[in-house]
């Protein structure tokens, strides 16, 4: 990692223009949106919006998920060829969708079919694979540490870790000693994910899991700006700035005609009102994006923000 920072792959938030806004104001290392290994869907539009890197400097990071050793072998080749440079597999999402299937989260409850899938993966492509994990399925079945010992014995390069259990999706809190365990009792780096949401959080994350590398995920949204913050801290034991709410405007503005250009005017517009709420929330103008919810042409939706929100400068 350029440092020890990440953003946390997400689907429908970390795609090319978000993954662009992010490194260019701090973030090191950037995981794609995850794809499915069945290859058989790669025809679809959103999967070839989600294989899409051009102009992206490396390392290429490309989440994959899928319960099936040989389709996942199938699927890292794939990308490999597509560019990417490192493959990280997905055994963290805890959506129902995604479980249903006895991919991601679900796959914890089976280390035996978690160290055929490694295996394969690993011995079918000579770049990294990298694994992203939770701490288990509940409370009651935590084996984080028997997953990443797996890991490790099966060539995986790092283990990132989200410090919550399957059923506890995103409620309740982070576990960051089951993190620190893990970290004690393998070799192989470990970036810890869940609740890092400040600098100051970033801190202590560091100081009580002993972790090599932090991943900031929905902290993220609408406040790219955290990466360069959680840096200076890190580096300099002092709070950056905030941005101006001016500051925040330009850069939606910037990022909404980024969208547009990356999936066309009409997917872009749609894909732009989530980001346009997250912005406007960090600027605390709820209410003006309501307004720019309605809008649905490309150019009215710029020209709004332009109108409304962007301040001129006196003659």
């Amino acid at each position: 990692m350029p440092n020890s920072v990440a953003l946390a792959p997400m689907s429908g938030v970390t795609d090319r223009p978000f993954r662009q806004l992010c490194r260019k104001l701090g973030a090191g290392y950037l995981v794609s949106e995850m794809l499915t290994c069945d290859l058989s869907l790669l025809k679809s539009a959103k999967t070839k919006f989600r294989l899409n890197h051009d102009g992206e400097p490396g390392p290429i990071v490309t989440q994959i998920a899928g319960s099936d050793p040989l389709k996942m072998a199938l699927a890292a080749q794939f990308n490999v060829q597509n560019g990417s440079q490192i493959i990280d597999i997905n055994m963290g999402c805890p959506a129902k969708k995604v479980y249903k299937k006895s991919c991601g989260s679900a796959l914890l409850a089976q280390p035996d079919l978690v160290k055929d899938i490694l295996q394969s993966t690993v011995q079918a492509v000579e770049c990294p694979i990298t694994l992203k994990i939770r701490l288990g399925i509940d409370e009651n079945s935590i084996n984080a540490l028997e997953i990443a010992q797996i890991a490790q014995d099966c060539g995986v390069k790092a283990l990132f870790i989200h410090g919550r259990t399957r059923t506890q999706k995103y409620n309740g809190f982070a576990d960051y000693e089951h993190i620190r365990l893990v970290k004690q009792n393998i070799d192989i780096p470990v970036i810890a994910n869940g609740d890092i949401d400040s600098p100051q959080k970033a801190d202590q994350v560091f100081a009580e899991t002993g972790c090599d590398g932090i991943m900031i995920g929905r902290a993220a949204q609408g406040n790219p700006w955290i990466f360069r913050e959680v840096l200076h801290y890190l580096q300099k034991g002092v709070l950056l700035s905030r941005p101006t709410n001016q500051e925040i405007i330009q850069t939606m503005y910037r990022h909404v005609e980024n969208l547009h250009g990356f999936y066309g005017h009409y997917k872009g517009i749609m894909i732009a009102r989530s980001h346009i709420g997250w912005f406007l929330k960090s600027a605390q103008k709820t209410t003006i994006a309501r307004e720019l919810y309605k809008i649905d042409d490309a150019e009215k939706q710029l020209l709004f923000i332009t109108k409304n929100l962007i301040k001129r400068k006196a003659a």
